[in-house]
């Protein structure tokens, strides 16, 4: 197997763009949940389980099309192979947003 910096690079390119995705998807359910939840503490009433995160659905749509818009403004992120790594750089990214919310809010829970 004869790897070239091209495709080391390509690999590292395709890992750091669906990080960044990931992350900025992340970044945005934060807000949203942060937001839903002052709106819930101010009026005090949650109506239903399905009203907890109102317009997640809207938000996974923006995630495809962005997902759509790399693949083909970027072909070259996914060619060879490259898309599994697009796809692990999302779910690090996300992933990586999931975890630092579990350590602030265990870090609060802790006195």
């Amino acid at each position: 197997m004869d790897l070239h910096l091209t495709d080391l690079l390509r690999a590292g390119l395709a890992l750091t763009a669906g990080g960044l995705i990931g992350w900025a998807f992340g970044l945005a359910q934060d807000a949203a949940r942060r937001h839903n939840e002052q709106r819930q503490q101010q009026t005090g009433e949650v109506k239903s389980g399905w009203s907890l995160m109102p317009g997640s659905g809207a938000r996974v749509a923006y995630l495809l099309v962005v997902l759509a818009l790399i693949q083909f403004l970027c072909p070259l992120l996914f060619a060879a192979g490259t898309q599994w790594l697009v796809s692990a750089g999302v779910l690090f990214g996300y992933g990586w947003m999931l975890f630092t919310q579990l350590r602030r809010r265990l870090q609060a829970a802790i006195p």
